[in-house]
């Protein structure tokens, strides 16, 4: 079952107080969530953009070219 995307405003009010330590703690955690989770569901989103656009939409990649030739 899907569900559509929820939308919500944030406001400073509904945050709560932290220590210093445990602000800094979550900012880590949050910072690293996105790599962590496209490290682990990384094929499965690429699979599903690639159903979503279609094979013909998506061109393959250049094999032709290698990291030598990129300039940086």
């Amino acid at each position: 079952m899907t569900y559509p995307p929820s939308s919500f405003e944030l406001n400073d009010s509904d945050l709560p107080i932290l220590s210093d330590e445990s602000a800094a703690a979550i900012l880590d955690f949050l910072h690293d969530l996105p790599f962590r989770f496209e490290e682990h569901y990384g094929g499965q989103i690429r699979r599903f953009l690639h159903q979503r656009r279609g094979p013909h939409l998506t061109p393959p990649p250049d094999l032709s070219i290698s990291d030598d030739d990129v300039p940086f």
